[in-house]
């Protein structure tokens, strides 16, 4: 018989009266740059360092979002873009009679805008760029002899041509703006990713797929988190990324559409975050983002047990999110917490902004609603598999049989014990199931781990009233 652990997830139980956490995550998104091993990227990086690692990408973003919001430690999965980015039509602000153009294909989703900021021909006019739509410009730079300006890690160049003429080609103040799209990959391409970490080495809690997916990669990630949790003994939450709100679509048609999007997707080890955001990042851009990076941070920063809607733990200043998109989505905030999407709100009062409950798709009726119920189960599984693993092929004696399963049970409780000291549960136990123990027949242990969770205060009902008291110098 091949020795193994093998892991069964009882849910339901709260409906009845009856080591170290790890907090490394990994992030799988577009990348230009090739790895056939995860990426190792760190809190103490800074976003240059980041960007020569993973390069101008999604990847990269998704990345400086969440160290900057609290995770410490990520393991990146570069993917090579199945479909390219695209650029957009360029619009043409001012005098000049020289043309512009660009080459080349993005690797990121851009805002970009190039302004003239001395009037010349090639080799004499100067400009700057912005990634950002104009809230932030780099140096001045002579523009090209030959008119080419390779903008450095973008994958795009932007190419100057003179107007025939008296060497007013280019004239200051003028301005060319245009957007491109990012480059995404297909499900197949995340799946093979996803592989990867199947056979790695180090213990991660979240992956984080970047770029926006839909139902049918939901239901894939599904599939693969049970096999990680059965086969692998990983368990691993996926924290994905809904798309926006298109353009032309009501938010009552985008609610419709979403509620439908997440109807037979049911397991608690998938999160989806749905809100998005004009977001001031790290590198000092200002994009209209999918706030996923920010959540996976705030994962990292708060122990498993804590929800990170926690209001004191985790505000998120006005000054990172600028505002949440598009207008008036605030209004469905509710609507789309119920149906378990992860979204962030405002609270009366306060300027900040916070994530509503930490979500997943468990079914209705779960013990694992939220992500931080996933996390102590998680690590509780993860703990004692451990314990157990130390405990394959361990000598059992027959004539001691009480004892040897005590000492058993001591060894095994060190992982519940560590949960109780670190305050990720109230209480917790092993036991061996002894009434069917026959260990000279078929050389197996029959356990049960059992917890009582830590609560969460999500609501408070307050009731308010005058008091009247009667005067102590009143006569009846």
């Amino acid at each position: 018989m091949f020795s193994e652990i093998n892991v069964t997830v009882e849910d339901g139980n709260l409906g009845r009266n009856t080591g170290t956490a790890t907090h490394a995550q990994a992030k799988i998104g577009v990348s230009n740059v090739e790895s056939a091993t995860p990426v190792l990227i760190t809190s103490a990086m800074k976003p240059e360092e980041i960007k020569r690692k993973l390069g101008n990408t999604p990847l990269a973003d998704a990345c400086m979002d969440a160290v900057e919001n609290g995770l410490k430690t990520i393991y990146a999965i570069p993917v090579s873009a199945d479909v390219p980015g695209e650029t957009g039509d360029i619009i043409h602000t001012g005098t000049g009679m020289g043309t512009f153009a660009v080459q080349g294909e993005p690797y990121n989703a851009y805002d970009i805008v190039v302004r003239i900021t001395e009037t010349g021909n090639t080799n004499e006019g100067s400009f700057q760029y912005s990634m950002d739509g104009g809230n932030s410009f780099s140096e001045e730079y002579t523009i090209p002899l030959d008119g080419t300006y390779e903008v450095p890690g973008t994958g795009l160049a932007l190419k100057f041509t003179d107007a025939a003429g008296d060497g007013k080609s280019f004239m200051e103040g003028d301005a060319y703006a245009f957007h491109s799209t990012a480059p995404t990959m297909n499900n197949a391409g995340v799946l093979k990713a996803v592989e990867k970490l199947k056979g790695f080495g180090k213990t991660v809690e979240v992956c984080h797929i970047v770029g926006i997916s839909a139902k049918s990669l939901w239901a894939a990630l599904q599939s693969e988190a049970e096999e990680f949790l059965e086969v692998y003994k990983k368990p691993l939450i996926f924290l994905c990324e809904a798309r926006p709100c298109a353009d032309g679509e009501t938010l009552e048609e985008y609610k419709e559409a979403m509620e439908k999007e997440r109807k037979g997707i049911n397991s608690y080890f998938i999160s989806v975050a749905l809100s998005y955001a004009a977001y001031f990042r790290r590198d000092q851009r200002t994009q209209n983002i999918n706030l996923a990076g920010v959540i996976s941070g705030l994962i990292g920063r708060a122990k498993e047990s804590l929800s990170i809607g926690c209001v004191e733990e985790f505000p998120v200043s006005p000054a990172k999110i600028i505002k949440l998109l598009p207008e008036g989505i605030e209004d469905y905030s509710r609507e789309f917490d119920e149906m378990g999407y992860t979204v962030f709100r405002q609270y009366n009062g306060k300027e900040e902004f916070f994530v509503s409950n930490g979500n997943v798709f468990a079914p209705a009726g779960s013990d694992f609603k939220y992500v931080e119920s996933v996390r102590v189960l998680n690590r509780i599984i993860r703990e004692i598999g451990m314990k157990a693993t130390d405990k394959i092929q361990a000598e059992i004696d027959p004539e001691n049989l009480e004892g040897s399963i005590k000492a058993m049970e001591a060894h095994l409780s060190i992982a519940v014990e560590d949960c109780e000291r670190d305050k990720v549960i109230s209480s917790g136990s092993v036991a061996v199931d002894m009434e069917n123990l026959d260990i000279l027949a078929d050389e197996t242990i029959n356990l049960e781990v059992s917890w009582v969770p830590m609560g969460t205060a999500r609501r408070f009902n307050i009731k308010f009233a005058v008091n009247n008291p009667v005067s102590s110098g009143s006569t009846a």
